[in-house]
């Protein structure tokens, strides 16, 4: 089940006995116990049927014991376990779950890792219960989640924006959804728009000197833009890491390389091909014409050169900043 699924499940008090939350992502764990924590009983029924422990001050025996109680004074009991990959004897719930106490809602949150789905238990959880697993959301599908999460919200963003945003934030869901937070708040009361210039102003992010504006610059051969974007991070090389620089310039140089290769170069097919917003395509679409196919394969085994120098590989004086310089040359000429 995805977490729409059991949050609307939840909502309409459709419970199961156990709900077994996995994963490297902890975002969507977070989210699914803390409405669990918030919602299912009310307030007065929470002072002697909710009861939050930690992994690292339990052990399973102690759970199954919890999770047997019944409810004082309501119709269900909640028992929570955060931190469960911290469990020992994990494997022992399987006594419990042969027959769970169906006035009880199990919440068990195993972080940063997942449950062997070899084992017994875990088939078992599945048989009784929910199983849901989080993911981590990889870098280059960053921007599609903040677009799915401001529409869902009611915000709207435009691509630029929330390639911004993912390009700075990364992939920490929640310190990306408290940053699109704080930004609606201070949202000008006749828009609903996040800007490239409302995200320089709160978040701190320049809509200028930025990884993407650099990659827009290379795409197109802006040579005076481009030199000006890298003398600008040699200069703040602590915000501005050449790594954390590339990835965007190495994904669209990957991508082009993709581009020159497909036999349908209709914007539909191209969109869904490489896995990204219609709004870019164009940009692609001008940049084969400036880098063939072979220029193109020589770019790209030139950012896997200078990503092994920057971390110090064949690389014994020269600074990032001095790296990231060459780099933006040899891509150009």
């Amino acid at each position: 089940m995805d977490h729409i699924s059991v949050l609307n499940d939840l909502k309409n008090r459709k419970f199961k006995p156990v709900y077994f939350l996995m994963g490297e992502e902890p975002y969507y764990i977070d989210l699914i116990s803390d409405y669990i924590e918030d919602n299912v009983l009310n307030d007065m029924e929470k002072e002697f049927n909710q009861t939050v422990m930690y992994g690292r001050d339990v052990d399973t025996a102690t759970v199954i014991n919890a999770a047997k109680r019944f409810p004082m004074m309501a119709p269900m009991q909640v028992v929570i376990v955060k931190e469960a990959q911290n469990l020992g004897n994990i494997d022992q719930l399987e006594h419990y779950l042969k027959q769970p106490q169906p006035s009880t809602l199990l919440v068990i949150c195993y972080k940063y890792g997942k449950l062997d789905k070899r084992k017994k238990v875990y088939k078992m959880l599945g048989d009784v219960g929910v199983v849901y697993t989080s993911d981590k959301v990889r870098d280059y599908k960053m921007g599609e989640w903040i677009n799915d999460y401001c529409r869902n919200v009611g915000l709207s963003i435009s691509p630029k924006s929330s390639l911004m945003l993912a390009e700075f934030l990364g992939t920490d869901l929640s310190k990306v959804v408290n940053e699109l937070d704080k930004l609606k708040l201070v949202m000008p009361k006749d828009s609903n728009e996040i800007t490239p210039k409302l995200i320089e102003e709160y978040i701190g992010i320049s809509k200028d000197y930025n990884a993407f504006e650099l990659q827009e610059a290379l795409a197109t051969r802006n040579v005076l833009k481009a030199n000006r974007i890298v003398n600008y991070f040699a200069a703040n090389q602590k915000n501005y890491p050449m790594q954390m620089v590339m990835v965007p310039v190495f994904n669209f140089f990957s991508n082009l390389m993709i581009f020159h290769y497909l036999k349908d170069k209709s914007d539909g097919s191209v969109a869904k091909s490489l896995g990204i917003n219609p709004y870019f395509v164009g940009q692609y679409k001008s940049a084969a014409k400036i880098y063939n196919a072979w220029k193109v394969m020589d770019v790209v085994s030139l950012l896997r050169e200078y990503d092994a120098k920057s971390k110090g590989f064949g690389n014994v004086s020269s600074s990032q900043g001095d790296l990231l310089k060459e780099l933006a040359y040899k891509i150009m000429h």
